[in-house]
């Protein structure tokens, strides 16, 4: 067997079993590795460039929306997760405590941060004062701590890196206005960034953040037909500001209640993009967050190399300089079969090959990592080119992505129904419900499926509940989920 051939056998296929193909993954791809803490993870380069590249794409996002960037302590004191008792309740399970320090046992414990809005409700109460005051709108992009029982690098760890905007406002009306704000900003992100459809709606009120009035999400579909919850965004109403007395001076001179928001996305995104796209060559990542967007070989016989590797070195700066994140590979101890399946395998969006017949047409070779076409370009239309592919290459994942979740998208009447699917395919279903939660919590136990959203644009509009038959409240989207 060639050595082509067994690099790429060391990936279970996803079909024998997708877990397995995951790890196998991101180990060989080299994006992560197990560290000597229970259900923590060490980020190598290539998984934290993503990481990078999400956060660059997104706190631009952000920012362009009129949102600033901050940083709160991760050490939350006890006493102030006691003042939102839905909140404490929700968290209380996860949470992590410092209890001495320096050798003393500390007066009060602390909680290492699972998400910060009761630290950021005492600092917004010290901080507004006036309706001059508001809107406050801040983000921080930090690490949280949940002590999670089952683990899954990317998707679960006990420790993650995550964003978290935090604003307040001074009525309902604005505040939701910026829930919803928030929720397409990540619908756009996620769709226009790394290629993933996803299906928008609300949270039932067992599924809400603790703490919440409402919340929203966005899910997405991985290949195993499982669902992640790709973003969130929460208006939690008074329910902090009366906790942690965040009142404001209003325009008639009294004293009032702001209303707050949060939402969030985190490293569970890149765990996401690898479960969407990937195949059984490996990864395949979004051209706009791939750490190599272009992975450049020279080939040839030895005694042409300089002459190639010279030209290629050119073409290298030129693209560089165009700002396309391209790596030259120009070892000569490797033949070029095993870097092109080094570089499918990790994922890399285009290759490009130049050999001494290119140079003589003044060509190279372009090869989409998602369809296999290969281009032959005009060196002088280079960067234009380049680029046109890497579009391509987006527009195809995202399409694929899409059909994929298209196909294994049921819509179900009953129960029986459901289980049927669910013990025969992979993927989400719809079904109607009727709003109690004795009957979402059936759909669990006997499905091991959560709702995922109600969402704004169902295919179709269910009229009956799944469980009980009555009429159904909502139309919502079930799945088994990470």
């Amino acid at each position: 067997m060639s050595k082509e051939k067994q690099f790429v056998t060391e990936i279970t296929p996803q079909q024998e079993d997708f877990s397995r193909w995951y790890i196998d993954v991101i180990k060989k791809a080299e994006l992560m590795d197990y560290s000597p803490v229970r259900g923590c993870i060490v980020f190598r380069p290539d998984g934290y460039e993503i990481w990078e590249h999400i956060k660059e794409e997104l706190d631009r996002r952000l920012k362009e929306t009129g949102h600033r960037n901050a940083y709160f302590p991760m050490f939350i004191p006890e006493s102030f997760f006691q003042k939102e008792k839905e909140h404490v309740e929700g968290f209380n399970p996860e949470l992590p405590w410092v209890t001495e320090a320096g050798g003393e046992k500390l007066e009060e414990r602390l909680a290492i941060r699972p998400t910060s809005e009761t630290m950021i409700g005492h600092m917004y109460s010290k901080w507004i004062q006036s309706y001059r005051d508001l809107p406050v709108l801040i983000n921080q992009w930090a690490n949280v701590v949940r002590w999670e029982k089952r683990t899954l690098p990317f998707l679960r760890t006990s420790e993650f890196m995550w964003q978290e905007g935090h604003t307040a406002h001074e009525t309902e009306v604005e505040a939701r206005q910026e829930t919803m704000q928030m929720l397409d900003v990540y619908r756009e992100f996620v769709e226009n960034v790394l290629a993933m459809p996803v299906i928008v709606g609300q949270k039932t009120p067992s599924e809400k953040f603790a703490g919440a009035v409402d919340t929203f999400s966005i899910e997405a579909m991985m290949k195993d037909g499982r669902a992640v919850q790709a973003g969130t965004s929460h208006y939690l109403g008074t329910n902090f500001a009366v906790a942690f007395e965040i009142k404001y001076l209003n325009r008639e001179n009294t004293q009032e209640f702001v209303h707050t928001t949060s939402w969030g996305v985190s490293t569970r995104l890149i765990g996401s993009l690898i479960m969407v796209h990937g195949d059984d060559r490996g990864l395949v990542l979004p051209p706009k967050v791939a750490p190599t967007q272009v992975a450049m070989i020279p080939i040839g016989p030895a005694k042409l190399r300089d002459q190639v590797i010279a030209r290629a070195d050119e073409l290298f700066a030129e693209l560089k300089r165009a700002g396309v994140r391209v790596r030259m590979d120009d070892r000569a101890d490797v033949s070029p079969g095993w870097k092109f399946n080094e570089y499918e395998m990790r994922g890399v969006p285009v290759r490009l090959e130049i050999g001494p017949r290119d140079m003589e047409n003044g060509v190279v070779v372009l090869v989409s990592r998602v369809t296999g076409e290969k281009r032959i370009v005009e060196q002088a239309n280079l960067v234009a080119e380049v680029e046109k592919m890497l579009q391509d290459v987006h527009n195809e994942m995202f399409e694929r992505a899409k059909q994929f979740r298209d196909q294994h998208f049921y819509s179900v009447d009953t129960l029986d129904e459901m289980k049927a699917q669910m013990d025969e395919k992979r993927g989400f279903t719809l079904a109607g419900w009727c709003g109690s939660n004795a009957c979402e919590k059936h759909v669990k136990d006997e499905t091991g499926a959560t709702s995922r959203n109600i969402p704004f644009e169902p295919q179709v509009e269910k009229t009956s509940c799944l469980v009980c038959g009555e009429q159904a409240k909502h139309t919502v989207v079930f799945a088994r989920a990470y």
